[in-house]
């Protein structure tokens, strides 16, 4: 697995360095570099994940060494667990041990994964494209999630949404009678209850302080139902 000596080599590490990093026997290290003897797959992805590449690149199979799959496992990560470790396999073990370690009465802090937050929207583009991200933000692995919202203000107060609450958004054209969805009116993007009326769309707040807005006709061309609001995270 001459993969193997090319990634040691570049982290300059000895190959005793890497075996206890491994918790391995410096023998079996050897022979996996030398590939006289193959490791199993759970090795496979411990040594992939040490040295922070994907296991095809470290097969010789590929010449990517980031693949799709390596980067969803570093999107699970917390981030200065990741830059603590300096790879992926330390900062694994990291993470796991933070997650056990849990005060009595507290519950552990679920898994999640990255998702985009949109911010300004560009006219004409898709409301993931690129230019209209914030940032990526945590987002608990149970919840059906393509995209996030930040509310601003209070008029969705009554169905809990706060100002500054980033809101969980899955992709679809079109949400039930008195659903919140993510509705895009020309270039910004309004969290509302939706409700139809034959060919009128009416955006109705959570908060009785704020009127409901109709649309019909020829306004029906600016509005677009980009999702249905499937949770949301309260921030202090």
């Amino acid at each position: 697995m001459n993969r193997m000596q090319e990634l040691r080599q570049e982290r300059g590490i000895s190959m005793k360095d890497a075996a206890r990093a491994l918790e391995m026997p410096y023998t079996t290290y050897v022979n996996y570099e030398k590939g006289t003897r193959e490791p199993n797959s759970e090795t496979l992805i411990n040594i992939a994940n040490f040295y922070n590449t994907s296991i095809d690149y470290l097969l010789g199979k590929s010449n990517v060494r980031i693949d799709d799959k390596t980067l969803d496992i570093v999107n699970e990560i917390d981030g200065d667990l990741l830059a603590q470790a300096g790879n992926i396999k330390d900062a694994l073990i990291l993470q796991k041990k933070r997650d056990d370690a849990i005060p009595t009465g507290f519950e552990p802090r679920p898994k999640t994964v990255k998702r985009p937050l949109v911010g300004d929207i560009a006219c004409g583009e898709p409301i993931t494209a690129e230019q209209n991200v914030q940032e990526y933000v945590d987002v608990p692995e149970g919840i059906v999630c393509d995209f996030c919202l930040r509310c601003h203000g209070d008029s969705m107060i009554d169905a809990g949404i706060r100002d500054n609450d980033v809101v969980y958004i899955k992709t679809q054209p079109q949400v039930e009678d008195g659903e919140i969805a993510a509705v895009r009116i020309g270039d910004e993007a309004t969290l509302k209850r939706v409700y139809y009326d034959g060919s009128t769309i009416t955006l109705v707040p959570a908060n009785s302080a704020y009127r409901p807005k109709s649309y019909s006709g020829p306004e029906l061309d600016d509005i677009q139902i980009e999702g249905k609001a499937t949770g949301y995270t309260h921030w202090f």
